[in-house]
């Protein structure tokens, strides 16, 4: 009979070298990078929640994180504390991956893509997200601190403001430093100033 056949759950969005290690075994899921407009993380995220109660598709969208952290900014000489996005233009979303929830995030206005191989959206692992998570609970770093080679770093000033990286060279005569900047696994050397980067 038919109806004996059990059926078997989708498994083709979670690739097997990455088991799911979420601490709670009655929800799936995994987290995706989605790619917005620069300064439209927040209106997206909003647009995105109303989206997913007007579908009704809480069952299949759990979660939406902007990474923000509280960071120490100098302005006119005068310290302020300030939310930063930690990755500009990117939102993590943690969902069951199937064609209403791609098409749900995929049309939410200001949504550009997903990140991923092709044009496939690619999983990043839970102990990626734990270690984001971690960094948005850091307190905000000193402005003014010494640094050493191989020493994470985020970026505060420049065309690679936001970024995280690690420094791969210091020349202390000319107050430079050489940072590799690293986004979703992709690293590229960048000579700043000193005072262009913040320890982490």
């Amino acid at each position: 009979m038919d109806d004996q056949k059990p059926t078997a759950p989708t498994t083709e969005t979670i690739p097997s070298e990455q088991p799911m290690t979420s601490l709670d075994p009655s929800v799936s899921g995994r987290w995706y990078v989605v790619h917005t407009y620069s300064g439209h993380e927040n209106k997206v995220a909003a647009n995105l929640k109303q989206r997913i109660e007007t579908q009704k598709l809480t069952h299949k969208i759990f979660e939406i994180v902007v990474p923000t952290r509280n960071v120490v900014k100098v302005a006119h000489g005068k310290k302020e504390e300030i939310k930063e996005k930690i990755f500009p233009g990117y939102i993590l979303v943690k969902m069951i991956l199937d064609d209403d929830s791609w098409l749900a995030v995929r049309t939410t206005q200001g949504v550009t893509a997903f990140v991923g191989a092709g044009n496939k959206p690619t999983p990043i692992s839970d102990r990626e997200v734990e270690a984001i998570r971690k960094f948005m609970a850091m307190e905000a770093p000193k402005y003014k601190a010494s640094f050493s080679v191989s020493e994470a770093v985020k970026i505060v000033d420049g065309p690679f403001a936001d970024f995280l990286g690690s420094i791969e060279s210091i020349d202390e005569e000319k107050g430079k430093v050489k940072v590799l900047v690293s986004i979703f696994g992709r690293e590229t050397p960048v000579e700043l100033d000193f005072l262009q980067i913040a320890k982490l």
